[in-house]
């Protein structure tokens, strides 16, 4: 299940990271994901990091949501590797144990998978800075729950909101909430006039079908 934070919360978040540039909006250029797709839109919220009062900002609306929606939580883990240094101000936000998880075990050493100390039974709720389909997230929370620990949910910056990520985090019976999402985000492209009316009709064709969009 796929649920967004309050609209004013929404609409903040999506405020703060276009005047950051951490999200771009380019319908007539398009970029190219690492998948191949093409897309009107970047998101990379590791910039927001470099600014405090937005860093801050989107640590306190995080915590707020794992507090209101996961009051049990007992330990923050972050999805490598962006989500490792949200979940970082997150669980010391929270005062609360931390580690993250790595897209594969690590090739030497102790080959872990899950970095930091987990408690077996530890109730965890994992920290993302941007779901597109969700293959990456959920992968995370399965790490963990191979490793032990029960895994109450997770909570992101941002999300595309595409069906297949909402299907995907459905059928993994995983809660996710996150702070904004694209229909807010162009709202507040639109008003900043950063985009303008007669784009909006390409942009919403992008969301129904980013596989073929462009």
């Amino acid at each position: 299940m796929i649920t967004i934070a309050k609209p004013e919360i929404a609409r903040a978040i999506s405020l703060e990271l276009l005047d950051v540039g951490a999200i771009q909006i380019r319908p007539a250029k398009p970029f190219t994901w690492a998948s191949g797709w093409k897309s009107p839109i970047y998101c990379d919220n590791r910039l927001a990091l470099s600014f405090p009062e937005t860093r801050s900002i989107i640590k306190h609306y995080l915590a707020d949501v794992i507090r209101a929606n996961f009051p049990d939580a007992e330990a923050i883990a972050g999805v490598a590797t962006a989500g490792i240094p949200q979940g970082v101000l997150v669980a010391e936000s929270l005062d609360l144990p931390f580690m993250y998880v790595r897209s594969k075990p690590k090739g030497h050493g102790m080959e872990n998978l899950v970095e930091g100390k987990l408690e077996k039974g530890q109730k965890i709720v994992l920290v993302e800075d941007l779901v597109s389909t969700g293959g990456s997230s959920i992968k995370a929370a399965e790490a963990l729950k191979s490793a032990g620990a029960e895994v109450l949910g997770m909570a992101a910056i941002f999300t595309y909101g595409f069906d297949v990520a909402v299907e995907n985090f459905e059928k993994a019976n995983i809660k996710l909430v996150c702070l904004s999402d694209y229909p807010h985000l162009l709202e507040e492209a639109l008003v900043k006039k950063l985009i303008q009316n007669d784009e909006l009709a390409t942009l919403k064709e992008w969301r129904d079908n980013p596989s073929e969009w462009g």
